[in-house]
């Protein structure tokens, strides 16, 4: 219903993006490797979106590139993989190293992304090995915020330290409204460890 939308971004959290539209505000989910590469609030911005409705809600998923958002369709028709796990896929493994995993049968690297065991990682690997060499890998975007590569390594230091996205992602977006420029990596680590 919604290919994508184009808007102002209003805010962002690790999980949403905000996006005004002609006076519409969408809350349109988003996974962690989108929200590392926003920009600012008050610029514009264009997500591809999935639309999905279930019987209690109607949700968007946002998404940089149209490759992602087809690649987020084609993992929820994986059985027992619903939005929430395939928008943790995304936010985890590129297109590229996906694609590898699979072809490989690299079971280790699929349960590295949170909400993902051994059972769910074959079930993937099996219902998908033939229907994903279709989807183009994307290419390597330009960041839209200057600090997402920062962000995003945080991100991943934190999750490999044994703390879960949600806690990851809380703690370092409190750390980016409490530190001052300029951003260094180090600095993002230990000040997001402080708040956990």
């Amino acid at each position: 219903m919604f290919a994508y939308i184009k808007g102002t971004l209003i805010s962002s959290t690790p999980s949403t993006a905000i996006l005004d539209v002609h006076g519409i505000g969408y809350q349109i989910l988003i996974p962690a490797n989108v929200f590392a590469k926003l920009p600012q609030p008050n610029n514009t911005i264009t997500l591809h979106t999935s639309y999905i409705v279930r019987e209690l809600s109607h949700t968007l998923y946002g998404f940089l590139d149209h490759t992602d958002c087809e690649l987020f369709e084609l993992l929820m028709s994986v059985t027992g993989i619903g939005p929430k796990i395939a928008l943790s896929v995304i936010g985890h493994l590129p297109t590229h190293d996906l694609q590898q995993a699979i072809n490989n049968h690299n079971l280790s690297a699929i349960c590295r992304v949170p909400g993902i065991g051994k059972k769910t990682a074959e079930r993937l690997i099996i219902e998908l090995r033939d229907k994903i060499q279709h989807v183009s890998p994307t290419q390597p975007s330009t960041p839209l915020n200057p600090h997402s590569q920062i962000i995003n390594d945080a991100m991943n230091a934190l999750i490999n330290l044994g703390y879960n996205q949600q806690v990851a992602q809380k703690a370092i977006k409190t750390t980016l409204q409490s530190t001052p420029e300029p951003l260094n990596l180090a600095l993002l680590i230990t000040s997001s460890l402080k708040n956990i």
